[in-house]
C-alpha cells in the first residue's frame, strides 16, 4: 500500500484498527499530514473532517457514546491540541474512551520561535488516563519497537478499568508529504483480557445481611449508558420492601418501580417525611448527580452510610459519608446483591412510603403544569411528552437538563447530557456526533446561550436529516435567573443574563436547516407537529419564552405547599 513514509504513523494506523477503532475525526493542518495520509488510506477506518478542534473533540465524544467503542481525534501542532481540552475533560469525567492524537514538531525546535511550536507533551495530563511522546526519529536501535509498545499500551489503557481518553503525541520532521510502500497489518498487536469479577457467595451474602430490613436502603443512579443487566438487577432490588431506587433522567434505566423524578419528589416532602425516610445506607451508581436537592439532603444526614459501586478513577465522596467503595461492574454487583437480599427479606414500609410520596408529587406536578403561564417549563412539559419513543434525546447544560429531571422521560429511547464537567461548550457537537451514527432521530434541546457557544457544530458537515434541534430562546442565561448565587445580584441583567438574540432563521437558512418557531402553546403544538414530520433536512425549532416569567415559574415549582 502506498502511504506516508513516516513509520510511526503507519504503526499507529495498524494498531488503531487492531484495537477496534473504526471512526476518526480529523482536523486539517500541515504537521499532521502524514497522520492523515496513514489513516485516510486505510479502508477499515471511517475518517471525517471537522475544522474546529473544540467541536471535533465533542463530536468524537458523541460518536463514542453512541457506539461504545473508542473514537480517534487527530489534530496538527500548536494550539490545535489545546482546543481539544474541554471535550477531553468531559470524556475523562464521563469515562468515555477517546484516542487523542496530536502531531508535533521535533523536540529541538520547541521554544525556538518556529511556527506552531508549544510544549504539547502532557498538555492534557489532568484529563487523560495516560499519554506518550513519540520522537520524530525512529532510526535508532529499538525505535520502532518503542513506538509499537507505547501505542499498544495506550490503546489498551483507553478501555482498561474505567474507560477514558489517552493522548498520543507524535513528533514529525519535514518533509511531510513523502510516501512509500508499507505492508499494512504487520505491526505487532498486544492484547489484554478483561475477566469479569464477582463476589464469592459468602461475601455477597454478608453484604446482603448488612442491608437487611429493618435497615432502610436508598439506591441513587446518576448518568449511565443503557444497561439491561443493571436495569433488571435494580428492578429486583426495588421489589424489596426496605429498598427504594431513584434514577435520574440521564441514568437511562426505567421501571415502574423506580422513582424517576428525584427533584419533583423531594421538593414535595415535609421536614417530617424527610426525617422519617432518611436512609441508613445510600448506594450510588453511575456518574455525577444533577439533583442538588438529593445531594444537599444526604449530606445533611448525620449517621448515613454511603456505598459507591462502579469502576472509579478516584475515591468519590460527594455526600461526605463514604464508607465503602466497591470497584466492580455495577450490573454484576447489583445482581449478586439482589439475590443475597432475598434471603433476608422482611416487612418494611420504606419502599411503599416513598412511592406514596412519589405518586403525590406526580399529581402535584400535573396540577402545577396545568396552571402555569407560557414559559420554559410549559414548553418543556409539552416537548417531553411528545418525543417519539425511538428518538435519542440530548440536553444542553443550564436549565434544559434540570427541566428534564422534573418530567417523565421513561418513554424516550436514550437521554444524554454532558454532565461529566457540566459545561455548555460542546453540547451541540456531542449531539451531532451521536446523531451521525444513530440510525434514527436525535433531538437536542438547548438553551440559546448554549446554542450560540457551540454554533460551529452546525457547519461540521456531519449534520444529517436525522438531527433536530430545539432552542429555548429566553434571552440567554436563564439559569442565572434561577440559581441562588446569581438571581438576586444587581449585576444579573448586565453581566450574567447576556441578552442572546440569535438570528436562528438566518442561521438555519445558511446551514441548510428547515426552520420552525413558536411563541405560544398553540403555535408550539402546530410547529412541533411539522418539525417532527420534517425528514428531508435537519431542522431547528426556536421556542420564544419570557425569561423573567420562566425563572419565576421554575422557582415557585420548588416551594413546598
Amino acid at each position: 500500500m502506498d502511504t506516508t513514509d513516516q513509520i510511526s504513523c503507519n504503526i499507529l494506523a495498524d494498531l488503531l484498527i487492531a484495537h477496534g477503532v473504526r471512526n476518526v475525526v480529523l482536523s486539517p493542518g500541515s504537521r499532521n499530514a502524514p497522520i492523515v495520509i496513514a489513516l485516510s488510506r486505510r479502508t477499515e477506518l471511517n475518517c471525517y473532517t471537522v475544522v474546529d478542534e473544540r467541536s471535533a473533540a465533542f463530536i468524537a465524544l458523541g460518536m463514542s457514546l453512541q457506539t461504545g467503542v473508542p473514537v480517534a481525534i487527530v489534530c496538527t501542532s500548536g494550539t490545535a491540541l489545546l482546543n481539544y481540552a474541554p471535550g477531553v475533560a468531559e470524556a475523562f469525567y464521563r469515562g468515555v474512551p477517546l484516542i487523542v492524537i496530536s502531531a508535533d514538531r521535533p523536540l529541538e525546535w520547541i521554544d525556538q520561535d518556529d511556527s506552531q511550536t508549544i510544549w504539547q507533551q502532557n498538555a492534557l495530563a489532568p484529563y487523560v488516563k495516560r499519554s506518550c511522546d513519540i520522537g520524530a526519529y525512529l532510526n535508532y536501535s529499538n525505535g520502532e519497537w518503542f513506538c509499537n509498545r507505547v501505542i499498544n499500551d495506550l490503546l489498551i489503557e483507553a478501555n482498561n478499568g474505567r474507560k477514558g481518553p489517552v493522548h498520543i503525541n507524535i513528533r514529525l520532521d519535514a518533509p511531510l508529504d513523502k510516501t512509500m510502500e508499507f505492508g499494512e497489518g504487520q505491526s505487532r498487536v498486544i492484547r489484554q483480557l478483561f475477566p469479569s469479577q464477582e463476589f464469592v457467595t459468602r461475601d455477597a451474602r454478608r453484604l446482603g445481611e448488612m442491608l437487611a430490613s429493618p435497615r432502610k436502603v436508598l439506591v441513587i443512579v446518576g448518568f449511565h449508558e443503557p444497561d439491561e443487566r443493571l436495569n433488571k438487577a435494580l428492578t429486583r432490588l426495588a421489589k424489596l420492601p426496605n429498598v427504594a431506587v431513584m434514577t435520574e433522567t440521564i441514568a437511562n434505566l426505567h421501571s415502574p418501580l423506580f422513582i424517576n423524578r428525584i427533584d419533583a419528589t423531594l421538593c414535595r416532602m415535609s421536614s417530617e417525611e424527610m426525617s422519617e425516610l432518611k436512609p441508613d445506607v445510600v448506594i450510588t451508581v453511575g456518574g455525577a448527580l444533577v439533583s442538588r436537592h438529593v445531594k444537599e439532603w444526604i449530606r445533611s444526614i448525620k449517621d448515613v452510610e454511603h456505598w459507591h459501586v462502579g469502576i472509579s478513577h478516584t475515591t468519590i465522596d460527594c455526600f461526605r459519608h463514604l464508607s465503602l467503595r466497591i470497584e466492580m461492574d455495577a450490573a454484576i454487583f447489583m445482581r449478586q446483591l439482589a439475590s443475597a437480599l432475598q434471603i433476608y427479606k422482611a416487612d418494611s414500609n420504606y419502599s411503599i412510603s416513598w412511592h406514596n410520596i412519589f405518586d403525590r408529587a406526580k399529581q402535584r406536578h400535573s396540577e402545577y403544569i396545568a396552571d402555569i403561564p407560557w414559559s420554559d417549563m410549559k414548553a418543556f412539559s409539552y416537548l417531553i411528552s411528545k418525543i417519539p419513543s425511538d428518538w435519542n434525546l440530548h440536553l444542553s447544560n443550564g436549565t434544559p437538563v434540570r427541566y428534564a429531571q422534573l418530567m417523565d422521560c421513561s418513554h424516550i429511547h436514550r437521554c444524554e447530557c454532558n454532565r461529566g464537567v457540566s459545561g455548555i461548550d460542546g453540547c451541540t457537537s456531542t449531539a451531532v456526533g451521536s446523531s451521525y451514527l444513530y440510525r434514527d432521530t436525535t433531538l437536542l434541546i438547548s438553551g440559546d446561550m448554549s446554542c450560540q457557544y457551540d454554533i460551529s457544530a452546525l457547519s461540521s458537515g456531519l449534520v444529517t436529516p436525522r438531527f433536530k434541534m430545539v432552542v429555548i430562546c429566553n434571552g440567554g442565561g436563564g439559569i442565572f435567573r434561577f440559581i441562588q448565587s446569581t438571581s438576586a445580584l444587581p449585576e444579573l441583567e448586565k453581566y450574567f443574563v447576556v441578552g442572546v438574540n440569535l438570528p436562528l432563521s438566518k442561521l438555519a437558512e445558511g446551514y441548510g436547516f428547515s426552520y420552525f418557531e413558536a411563541s405560544s402553546m398553540n403555535e408550539l403544538q402546530d410547529s412541533f407537529h411539522r418539525f417532527i414530520a420534517c425528514d428531508d433536512s435537519p431542522a431547528i425549532l426556536a421556542i420564544y419564552t419570557p425569561g423573567i416569567t420562566s425563572a419565576e415559574v421554575l422557582k415557585r415549582y420548588f416551594v413546598r405547599d
